[in-house]
């Protein structure tokens, strides 16, 4: 099926929400669906209502499958990451240089920019037809239609937080488009989000905590209205939000459960990620996440890749045995040992930073950074069989540490393939299977195959109710919640309440959401609070919203912690440099469809080409 390129103006045109698809064609302006799916004569039902909001459902896992998943793009723009790759260079490491509004932005070679921008615009409009027709059908209650349109107000709002913190003002657009619009105008980021705030206050009471695995509960709708709440600076509502989810029928998993519960050698955070118990009912942490499994309709081709996406790529020759500098590692699944079936072939592409590595893990009590859940390097042997003759002393040893002095003769390729190839892993975390060994439908080696995955989940509800309970200066209220999700990890409590700042929020959301949350969103997010509060961070600083473009917390912390991006003298084997600039707190809203905007006006973001001709953005919904 050909991809829809246009994404506002003919994302908004397309007609075929339906669970059923089909191909058509149609001009790249002015697509055409075929006339049996089109909604006047598919949304007449209820069951056909609810099997467009499936649709929805399944349009969200999309950011974290697949080589290179769009979740890698948000998160090289944070403080914990950088596009690994070395061996090209068209990645998203100079993003000065490679993230314009005219750039490839929709590729894995480049970034998934222009995935997300595609892809949540056919969001908004498959949720605006729900919204729009909803009284097409006949429903056997008020309350069955409620239901049904709550869920499109969850998508839609779900869409549009993530389009006003990734690309800031945009277009709203709140009922259903049925020709082409060239007339769209931005619209202000604050005005959008009350607006989706109105929508979520009803959402929250009529979705229920107990429906469909797969599907927005009552409990993720006040987690998101939590996020849109803090958004909009309103943390007493934020708190009331997330109380929906913390008092409701959901509770931290604190005990072994699931498929392999039996296991001595585990615990329950490796009980928590296992896709087999991710939507059983014994998992009361799950407010919502995307079912994805290979024997289900619509399982996502190729699988979700994670490992291939975040272990690092260890097993192409590049490590050398310290003795007769042999390649050391091999990559097949035949080997005595079988290192990637153990762990996945990775390639490197999510390269976690020095932070998110090793700095944040001060604490060895912590289930999260501990041995077997966690992966050092160094906790890998030399397998590969040929060095048993070559060398054989270090075959089935542990790979040795590299030092200032080895590294040069370690790597293959000098220290430069350090980025790509020696850096730790959240095991737990990444590993797609229950046994000892990787499972992968689609790939051999395996890079990872189908799984369920968390979008939601209480412990993100906790920390963002401490983040609610910071921004009001109730630090022995933040700390409590943090700590609630540090003992779930065995992890030491904190106990300086007046040492608890936004960072301390930050390095906890690291150390338990890594592939989960969307980082570059929420460091926007909480750059914009620091910059309509003019809040002192902890770095002494307090931001306004005149300076937003040059001036702003979320490249502050980046370049704080994010050792590629504040050091010159990293470069990649294809002779990148790391670069990222305060702009990039927005990304640039694709060229091709404000010039498509004949009769309206996009704004570009200020600090790239074509900002200078913004004008005032709508004050107000139209």
């Amino acid at each position: 099926m050909k991809m829809i390129n246009k994404n506002i103006i003919a994302g908004f045109a397309i007609a075929a929400i339906v669970a059923a698809s089909g191909c058509t064609k149609r001009s790249e302006l002015v697509p055409e669906a075929p006339s049996k799916f089109t909604p006047g004569n598919t949304l007449n039902s209820p069951a056909a209502f609810r099997a467009a909001l499936l649709n929805l459902n399944l349009s969200v896992r999309f950011e974290f499958f697949g080589d290179a998943a769009p979740l890698l793009t948000e998160s090289l723009f944070t403080d914990a990451a950088v596009e690994g790759t070395t061996d090209k260079t068209t990645p998203a490491q100079d993003l000065n240089v490679r993230i314009t509004p005219t750039a490839n932005l929709n590729s894995d070679d480049y970034n998934k920019i222009g995935r997300y921008w595609q892809v949540w615009w056919q969001g908004v409009h498959d949720a605006n037809v729900i919204i729009s027709r909803i009284n097409d059908a006949t429903w056997s209650s008020e309350d069955e239609k409620n239901k049904v349109l709550a869920g499109a107000y969850f998508h839609r709002a779900y869409r549009y937080y993530r389009l006003v913190h990734e690309f800031g003002d945009v277009p709203l657009v709140l009922k259903e488009e049925t020709g082409v619009n060239t007339g769209y105008f931005t619209t202000q980021r604050m005005v959008i989000l009350k607006q989706m705030k109105a929508d979520l206050d009803f959402a929250v009471t009529k979705l229920v905590d107990n429906g469909n695995k797969g599907e927005p509960s009552r409990g993720a709708a006040g987690h998101l209205l939590a996020k849109i709440d803090l958004a909009l600076g309103l943390f007493d509502e934020a708190i009331a939000a997330c109380n929906l989810a913390i008092n409701g029928p959901y509770a931290l998993m604190t005990n072994r459960f699931g498929i392999v519960a039996g296991d001595a050698s585990k615990n329950v955070i490796w009980d928590l990620h296992r896709p087999e118990n991710k939507a059983i009912a014994a998992n009361t942490e799950a407010l919502y996440i995307v079912v994805d499994r290979e024997t289900l309709d619509g399982a996502t081709a190729n699988g979700s890749q994670v490992m291939r996406n975040c272990v690092p790529m260890w097993h192409n020759g590049t490590i050398l045995t310290p003795g007769a500098l042999k390649p050391g590692i091999s990559d097949k699944i035949t080997e005595e040992f079988p290192l990637t079936l153990w762990y996945g072939r990775g390639i490197g592409r999510l390269r976690g930073t020095p932070y998110a590595t090793k700095y944040i893990w001060n604490d060895n009590t912590d289930l999260r950074h501990a041995k077997g859940m966690w992966m050092d390097m160094t906790d890998l042997v030399y397998n590969n069989p040929a060095i048993k003759t070559s060398d054989p002393t270090w075959y089935g040893k542990k790979l040795e540490q590299y030092t200032a002095d080895n590294v040069n003769k370690r790597f293959l390729n000098g220290a430069k393939d350090t980025i790509r190839a020696w850096f730790g892993w959240p095991h737990y975390k990444v590993f797609i299977g229950s046994g000892p060994t990787a499972v992968d439908k689609w790939w051999s080696p395996p890079r990872g195959t189908n799984t369920d995955w968390y979008v939601f989940r209480l412990a993100e509800t906790y920390l963002l109710r401490a983040e609610a309970y910071w921004w009001k200066g109730q630090n022995a209220q933040a700390m409590d919640d943090i700590n609630k999700v540090r003992a779930r990890a065995k992890a030491q409590p904190l106990t300086d309440a007046s040492a608890v700042n936004i960072g301390t929020i930050l390095d906890e959301r690291q150390r338990e959401l890594y592939w989960e949350e969307p980082r570059k969103t929420e460091l926007t997010r909480m750059a914009f609070i620091f910059a309509q509060t003019g809040k002192a961070a902890y770095n002494g600083k307090s931001y306004n919203v005149a300076s937003f473009s040059t001036n702003n917390f979320f490249y502050d912390r980046i370049m704080e912690k994010n050792d590629f991006y504040k050091n010159p003298n990293v470069i990649t084997n294809s002779g990148n440099h790391y670069t990222i600039s305060p702009y990039h707190v927005l990304w640039p809203i694709p060229q091709n469809d404000i010039d498509l905007n004949i009769n309206g006006h996009i704004n570009q973001n200020k600090g790239y080409a074509g900002s200078e001709s913004n004008i005032a953005p709508l004050d107000k919904v139209q």
